[in-house]
């Protein structure tokens, strides 16, 4: 295992402040020491992501973190937690450790300000998009593919934006993630929230637990099946909206965070081979 690095800093969001972002890398791609921590100013965003993000003077002409061909991974929160939600922690150690990818967590600029209710849709695309940009021209290497990738509420985030790629201001990503997509509110099956899968033109993965009550497997398989690209599914057998499993003696919540992460590193390996192949999209 090549072990991994982390770094911190704080990017800009522009009418919304600065949130948190941390960078978890294969060690033998680590950049310099001085990018950590390092404060940057707000990067041009949209599907060509034009112009690089301001760094800070003392940061400035920091090297690429990534190999040529690493992938880069962009991981958003959800709803009522933050980039160090122990899922996400899980998935980003494991992803870097193994060398399979870079992971890159942030906060949605509610959980900077303290708040407990989630940013409107457009204050978290926006963020969303301003770290995607950050990622493209500062982060990734020249041949990296990038995906997308959330949580919840950072899932459908990452959804939407795909999805606006066709519509001229989304991510143009190789993949795209989702843990606990919410499909449905409470008790009310009848009523699918699809509208930010409409478009969804890229290879896709999306975890569902029987017990979700946001997400009925059985409702979320013909759905993926229906996209531009059909989707896959993987099932949590016994998980919750975040995954976890009913706590047993010799069981865990958390047990079911090794599956989650294996599906997630065979499913970006398998893609990004086939994106490093195929080139840029048009």
């Amino acid at each position: 295992m090549p072990g991994s690095v982390s770094q911190t800093f704080r990017l800009a969001i522009p009418d919304h402040g600065e949130v948190t972002v941390k960078v978890d890398a294969p060690a033998e791609v680590d950049a310099p020491a001085e990018v950590a921590h390092a404060r940057v100013g707000p990067a041009a965003v949209g599907p060509a992501a034009v112009g690089p993000a301001t760094v800070a003077p003392a940061e400035a002409g920091a090297a690429e973190t990534l190999a040529p061909t690493t992938p880069a991974l962009i991981l958003a929160h959800g709803a009522n937690n933050n980039l160090d939600f122990p899922l996400l922690s899980y998935l980003a150690d494991h992803l870097a450790t193994s060398g399979c990818a870079q992971v890159i967590r942030f906060n949605f600029p509610y959980v900077e300000r303290g708040a407990t209710s989630p940013d409107p849709r457009p204050v978290l695309e926006a963020t969303f998009l301003q770290v995607y940009a950050h990622v493209q021209n500062e982060l990734r290497g020249s041949g990296s593919p990038v995906f997308v990738a959330g949580k919840s509420l950072g899932g459908r985030a990452a959804a939407e934006l795909v999805s606006r790629r066709a519509e001229g201001d989304g991510v143009d990503a190789a993949g795209l993630i989702v843990l606990g997509y919410p499909l449905h509110a409470m008790g009310k099956q009848e009523s699918l929230f699809l509208g930010p899968v409409r478009h969804i033109d890229i290879p896709s993965l999306f975890f569902a637990g029987t017990r979700d009550p946001l997400c009925d497997p059985d409702l979320l398989r013909p759905v993926l099946a229906g996209l531009t690209h059909p989707g896959r599914l993987h099932v949590v057998e016994g998980g919750d909206h975040s995954l976890h499993l009913p706590r047993s003696p010799g069981r865990r919540p958390e047990d079911s965070y090794p599956d989650v992460a294996r599906e997630v590193a065979d499913f970006i390996q398998t893609v990004a081979v086939r994106a490093v192949t195929a080139g840029p999209r048009l």
